[in-house]
């Protein structure tokens, strides 16, 4: 009789032990998916930018710094509005491009 209680005394310690364990372990959570990123569209091809900001920049007083702007804006925006002068309109990336100082950085 006593043997068999000791015996089932050092199962049950056995057994609550390996809960213990069980219940103390960390879980591990799935490692997360990775988010596909966005990836930026290809830039406007310089040949295009050249001739359109040629064309935009053909009146300017100061054409070197006209043609450079007019590059970095064209590259961004893909696109150039017509003309010397005006018609920002036809490209609204183009004409809300600022610079530090808040005023428009496309020529």
């Amino acid at each position: 009789m006593k043997l068999l209680f000791v015996t089932l005394l050092f199962v049950s310690l056995i057994l609550s032990s390996s809960f213990v364990q069980l219940s103390f372990a960390k879980r591990v959570a799935p490692p997360p998916t990775p988010t596909p990123t966005p990836v930026a569209p290809a830039p406007a091809p310089p040949s295009f930018c050249d001739s359109k900001c040629g064309e935009r920049c053909s009146n300017a007083g100061v054409k070197d710094r006209c043609v450079k702007y007019c590059g970095i804006c064209c590259r961004e925006c893909k696109c150039v509005p017509t003309g010397t002068y005006g018609n920002k309109s036809e490209c609204p990336c183009y004409r809300d491009k600022l610079n530090s100082k808040g005023k428009p950085k496309c020529p």
